[in-house]
């Protein structure tokens, strides 16, 4: 998963979490995000364009500290 702004994501069915840490270090969870938006972002070519143009001001988000 090469992406200059994300380092990692995963995702929590149950809850519709989605756990983004950027290349920063920082972390984030946002809330009540689809299924399928996290299936396309996994799948898209670019993971930073994708998070701009369909999560991010989208879904409420919660800032964890730096893992």
């Amino acid at each position: 998963m090469p992406s200059s702004v994300i380092k990692y994501f995963s995702y929590d069915t149950a809850t519709e979490t989605l756990k983004i840490i950027f290349t920063t270090d920082m972390v984030y969870l946002y809330k009540k995000v689809p299924e399928k938006v996290y299936k396309l972002l996994k799948a898209s070519g670019s993971k930073g364009r994708y998070f701009n143009a369909h999560i991010k001001d989208k879904f409420k988000f919660r800032k964890l500290e730096e893992e």
